[in-house]
């Protein structure tokens, strides 16, 4: 068994005042797991930093530009039992403005900015759910990102 890290997954939010959103994607029927509600997620690259990664895909998956981009304190993980390994994804906080139109691609059928709350009960995976955790309690509980690494843009 290997343990390989080749995808990355992007949690896009926006806030305003004391309300923070998280944006969610509906993956389209063609796509691996249909129809399942999601953050971005994708591939890294040959020749791509997973932080370079996280902004294409946001890009061709919402056509957002990021005001920032932290890496969250935190590592989502899988097993493949079809290919036996272990994949470790790298996971990203974007903060996006409030106005921000979002333009999905046809990877995704529908989008919908919600509440931490919808947006653990959307997702499959607890690793995701703990994911929009780790970047609330940063958020709103801490009131800072300062343990979180930022990425200049």
């Amino acid at each position: 068994m290997n343990i390989i890290s080749n995808l990355i997954e992007a949690h896009i939010f926006r806030t305003e005042k004391d309300k923070l959103e998280f944006l969610s994607l509906k993956r389209s029927p063609e796509q691996y797991y249909p129809d399942l509600w999601q953050m971005v997620s994708g591939k890294i690259k040959e020749n791509e930093t997973a932080y370079q990664s996280a902004l294409r895909e946001i890009k061709e998956e919402t056509g957002l530009k990021p005001e920032k981009l932290w890496v969250a304190p935190t590592v989502n993980s899988f097993y493949s039992p079809d290919k036996d390994y272990i994949c470790l994804l790298p996971v990203f906080a974007a903060k996006v403005k409030y106005e921000s139109i979002v333009k999905i691609s046809n990877e995704h059928t529908e989008y919908k900015w919600v509440s931490p709350e919808q947006a653990k009960e959307l997702y499959a995976w607890e690793g995701q759910r703990k994911s929009v955790d780790v970047i609330v309690d940063y958020l709103l509980n801490r009131n800072s990102f300062l343990n979180f690494i930022e990425i200049t843009l």
